[in-house]
């Protein structure tokens, strides 16, 4: 058993005015499986991090063996509002889009893509009053047999990525692929501008296309 909640984990995260991204690995993927299915550990935990250095203090929480109705049969992803110091002057509930990202390590780059808006009746989203709220998210992130089988492209080197990207300027849902098929090493700045010159792209066709 890992005593670490943070044990398996590596942080990288990227930010911009409007857009901001967690970007981890898991490392020690078998291990780490190995534990959630015998309930000795059943989730981990990314570090914890600000979207700014005046913004929301969170982290991301996975179930590998899935959680709830999805154990055993989905990995879980979930998203975790904490208790931070910038809380007197935020705005709650907390009401900005969340999205996951598992990168596909292949060329093929089938990354597994999803989102949740949320509930701002739910005290997961309202001002943190403990360390932490309840993690809210997706129960059926993807099916374990897609991280699991031999040869997955989503584990390679007993290693997992993934992006979580807090949208702050509600991108649309068409432009997410493209937006997390960037090669993540490329500067924040940089993306931001080939995400900008993508959408204007798109807008150009489309009133072309009219």
């Amino acid at each position: 058993m890992h005593t670490g909640i943070n044990y398996g984990c590596e942080l990288l995260y990227l930010s911009s005015p409007r857009r901001f991204a967690l970007f981890f690995t898991i490392i020690d993927f078998v291990l780490l499986l190995g534990d959630a299915e015998s309930e000795r550990q059943t989730s981990i935990y990314s570090p914890a991090f600000y979207s700014s250095p005046v913004g929301y203090k969170m982290r991301a929480r996975v179930y590998l063996n899935g959680d709830g109705n999805a154990r055993r049969t989905h990995m879980s992803l979930f998203f975790v509002l904490m208790r931070g110091r910038n809380d007197p002057v935020l705005k709650f509930p907390f009401n900005y889009k969340v999205t996951f990202c598992l990168y596909d390590q292949t060329p093929q780059l089938r990354h597994i893509i999803d989102s949740f808006r949320p509930d701002i009746r739910s005290n997961s989203f309202q001002r943190p009053r403990s360390e932490m709220n309840i993690a809210s998210g997706i129960p059926k992130f993807c099916p374990l047999n897609m991280i699991q089988q031999e040869g997955s492209s989503y584990v390679r080197e007993d290693t997992m990525f993934i992006k979580v990207m807090v949208d702050f300027g509600d991108m649309p849902k068409t432009l997410l692929p493209y937006a997390l098929s960037l090669n993540p090493g490329l500067p924040t700045d940089i993306q931001q501008t080939l995400i900008r010159s993508e959408a204007e792209r798109r807008a150009q066709q489309s009133t072309a296309n009219q």
